[in-house]
């Protein structure tokens, strides 16, 4: 069992930054990919970023290329999201999320999710 809280969101300014953290409880979070995703409102969640479990790779999407790095740290088992030149379209819920001993960014792989963190930004 994995539990996973989010935190670090606000409102930010067009162009701003923003660093979003994914505390994770257990004992076995390296041996979990970390994912990222939002949901914005009247859309559907979408994959933003993952950190594979056994390397360490990344993976973004097209949106956040360039803007947004994820991060991990599996001493403190928690993951990050560095999000600068932050846009009116990356409003939304943020989410991180936890897949087991795979690299997929398909929703369906994660097993655990925490509860979001809602980001702003204003133009």
């Amino acid at each position: 069992q994995v539990q996973l809280q989010e935190s670090g969101g606000g409102l930010v300014q067009a162009g701003g930054s923003l660093r979003l953290s994914c505390a994770a409880s257990g004992r076995t979070f390296s041996s979990y990919s970390m994912g990222w995703f939002r949901r914005a409102p009247g859309k559907e969640r979408e994959f933003v970023a993952m950190i594979a479990w056994r390397d360490g790779d990344t993976t973004y999407a097209d949106s956040v290329k360039g803007r947004f790095t994820i991060s991990r740290d599996n001493a403190k088992t928690t993951a990050y999201l560095q999000m600068n030149s932050l846009k009116p379209e990356d409003t939304a819920v943020y989410y991180c999320a936890a897949a087991f001993r795979t690299t997929a960014v398909a929703s369906p792989y994660y097993n655990y999710w925490g509860q979001g963190t809602q980001v702003t930004v204003s133009s």
